[in-house]
């Protein structure tokens, strides 16, 4: 499963949502796989993981990882769409210096519960997605080694 990447998601968020959907849709081979962020043992993972940016409170980004290494912010995006067949050539952002990448992703994200919406809680997830989430405990275990090998995500 070397080349398998585990997103972490705000499943309360529309947009975040979406975008898993948008993903599963364009990911054929199945090789990206999802948890969400409001998961207890995710959450837990991350506040025990003390020299981790992540483990200071529900990060406000999604979490890509990927062979035991955390991607966060447009970093964690651009992964993503680089795994994607027709999607790939929005790599080509990552020449973009990450300062203004991370402050576009940024301004999206504290504005995301504005313009797209929230959920009062998790929604079920159908099974499309239900065939795609990692189990909480699996996705604890790669936030745990991800944390030591890597103390600042990004």
């Amino acid at each position: 499963m070397q080349d398998r990447l585990i997103v972490l998601y705000d499943a309360e968020c529309v947009l975040c949502s979406r975008l898993v959907r948008f993903i599963i849709d364009r990911d054929p081979e199945g090789k990206i796989r999802f948890a969400s962020l409001q998961s207890d043992d995710v959450i837990r993972a991350l506040a025990a993981c003390a020299d981790c940016k992540l483990a200071h409170g529900a990060p406000d980004s999604l979490v890509v990882i990927e062979r035991g290494r955390f991607l966060t912010h447009s970093s964690a995006a651009l992964r993503i769409v680089r795994r994607l067949p027709r999607w790939r050539a929005a790599y080509a952002f990552v020449i973009l210096p990450k300062a203004l990448r991370d402050a576009a992703y940024r301004f999206v994200a504290r504005n995301r519960y504005r313009w797209f919406g929230r959920y009062d809680a998790c929604p079920l997830p159908d099974e499309r997605l239900r065939s795609r989430l990692v189990a909480a405990d699996e996705a604890a275990r790669s936030v745990e080694l991800a944390c030591s090998r890597a103390p600042a995500p990004g």
